[in-house]
């Protein structure tokens, strides 16, 4: 029989027109060029998959997870940053034009256009040529997005406070707080829970649990201030209610 001749092609069976199944070869046939799909094929996916998540279960186990402490939301101090891969969004909308009364361009016009641009790129170029050199519009739209994501990221990085992230993210322990004493009233009758909290855990301020703070800098620091952090003459009392709440915040700083 001709190659073709009186056979009509039906996906992978070969079905001639007398009715009779030509059964297809075996892949024995093609030594090197192709294997079965149950077990060979799936069993070599299979190896290679195994071998990337045992890795990553061991960089997992071997590194702990950065942590932050538990949201409040009423640290109106608190500065969000999202995850590494979304910086450059997060510069994006720090930019005049595309903050404020124009975020709508920053969260919608701008990545949109992103996007499209990236989807219409097969259709843009459909020429045959594959190295990037003579595919201008499939390598320019390429090296636009990643130059703006490169510089967007660094741009974030090197802008945003580490220092004070890190301060903030800080996980405090509680601990037990006398609220009877003499010291936490006068503390809380003050101006400082509303920025040191209410346990001492931080809030506008930084947190003191944990601190070690002298009694001596506590009374140092409520009379003088920390500009510009902390204004001076924040404390409103006498002298006596100063030293029992310096000592009080100097107990509770050492748990």
């Amino acid at each position: 029989m001709h190659r073709g001749k009186g056979m009509t092609f039906v996906g992978d069976s070969r079905i001639p027109k007398r009715g009779k199944f030509i059964p297809p070869k075996d892949y024995s046939e093609y030594p090197g060029k192709t294997e079965a799909f149950l077990p060979n094929f799936l069993l070599k996916e299979w190896m290679v998959g195994a071998v990337f998540l045992i890795g990553f279960l061991v960089l997992t186990v071997s590194e702990a997870s950065p942590l932050e402490a538990e949201a409040d939301p009423t640290k109106a101090g608190y500065i969000p940053l999202p995850d590494w891969y979304f910086l450059f969004l997060y510069q994006l909308l720090k930019y005049p034009y595309a903050a404020g009364d124009y975020k709508v361009i920053g969260i919608v016009i701008l990545p949109g256009l992103a996007m499209i641009a990236l989807l219409i790129a097969p259709w843009l170029d459909r020429g045959p040529e594959r190295r990037a050199a003579r595919r201008p519009i499939a390598t320019g739209l390429m090296l636009l997005s990643l130059i703006s994501i490169i510089y967007l990221t660094w741009e974030s990085s090197v802008s945003h406070d580490w220092a004070k992230s890190e301060e903030q993210g800080k996980i405090v322990k509680k601990v037990d707080i006398d609220k009877s004493s003499e010291g936490y009233k006068i503390y809380s009758s003050q101006s400082c829970v509303n920025c040191h909290g209410e346990n001492l855990e931080g809030k506008v301020g930084p947190a003191l649990v944990g601190k070690n703070i002298p009694a001596q800098l506590v009374e140092k620091v409520a009379v003088n201030g920390i500009p510009p952090k902390m204004p001076p003459n924040a404390f409103k009392g006498s002298d006596k209610d100063l030293k029992t709440l310096a000592k009080f915040i100097e107990k509770v700083s050492k748990k």
